[in-house]
């Protein structure tokens, strides 16, 4: 689990779905009135895509296409791909086109790429972190309503692994669910006869009385959350293999490598889609023809 997975490519519906409506958000209802105002209508302009910091880059599609929904003649030329690790002043993409398009996208294209390349980069740290061991860093559902399916694919970019989706596609028996249904017993039995033969279950458990309650049904996956290092140990060898084990819970970087030296399979971690910091890229003009000024 713990070797870097595969990055999938977005769907090019979602991503044109996404950049139309980030444009429209700009835009609003009267469009760019500083590049209208000062920029000439048949300019052409090319420019480089850099970083100012370090990290690992994810989301160049999704720029390419904010570039492209305004200017479907521009070119985007990448100089590296998604998951690569770069340093700070790398050219990561040559964009030229129309000048208005571009100064009009340039703030669409840098907030999906700072985001989800921040997003990447984050991961990258926690992955290395564990690395050596055999715990996979998992994301979460804490993510940014409406951008979920790109902040998961920028943790796989970063060397992450995707959790469920959403409440669609795995059953996940929680602590509420558990005191809503009476029991671990009566929520797994339930569940159990709901699910498909498709749908995986796994239930969250804070003791290991909970889990040997769980490991007495047919379950797919153990939540350990909040237990203490001591506790996840014991944990591990309780369940001797039969059934997935995740850590939740208390998991930073100055703790995931103890989680994942305990023997858990997975350590899932919202704080990689909902506290990540944006990574720095910014986009500069090299030229611009006919004349025309720049603005910011």
């Amino acid at each position: 689990m713990s070797s870097s997975p595969p990055k999938p490519a977005l769907p090019a519906l979602l991503i044109a779905r996404a950049v139309t409506a980030a444009l429209e958000e700009d835009l609003g209802l009267s469009g760019d009135l500083t590049t209208v105002a000062t920029i000439t209508p048949d300019a052409k302009a090319s420019g480089l895509l850099a970083t100012r910091k370090g990290g690992v880059i994810s989301g160049l599609d999704v720029a390419r296409a904010a570039f492209l929904a305004l200017d479907n003649g521009a070119v985007f030329e990448p100089r590296v791909a998604d998951g690569d690790l770069v340093a700070a002043r790398t050219t990561v993409a040559r964009i030229s086109g129309n000048a208005r398009a571009l100064l009009t996208a340039e703030r669409v294209a840098l907030n999906f790429l700072g985001r989800l390349s921040g997003i990447a980069t984050f991961t990258r740290l926690y992955a290395d972190a564990v690395g050596g061991t055999k715990a996979a860093i998992v994301d979460t559902r804490k993510t940014t309503p409406g951008l979920r399916a790109f902040e998961k694919y920028a943790v796989r970019c970063g060397g992450g692994h995707s959790h469920r989706f959403g409440l669609f596609d795995a059953i996940l028996i929680k602590d509420n669910h558990i005191v809503a249904a009476g029991g671990i017993s009566t929520a797994i039995e339930r569940a159990r006869a709901f699910a498909g033969h498709m749908v995986k279950i796994e239930v969250e458990v804070d003791s290991l009385d909970g889990l040997e309650i769980a490991l007495k049904h047919k379950i797919d996956a153990v939540l350990l959350d909040n237990m203490k290092l001591d506790q996840l140990r014991a944990a591990v060898k309780l369940v001797e293999g039969r059934v997935v084990t995740e850590a939740s819970g208390n998991v930073n970087l100055d703790t995931v490598r103890s989680i994942a030296e305990t023997g858990v399979d997975l350590i899932s971690v919202g704080a990689l889609t909902h506290s990540a910091p944006v990574l720095d890229l910014g986009l500069d003009f090299e030229n611009v023809a006919p004349a025309a000024r720049k603005t910011r």
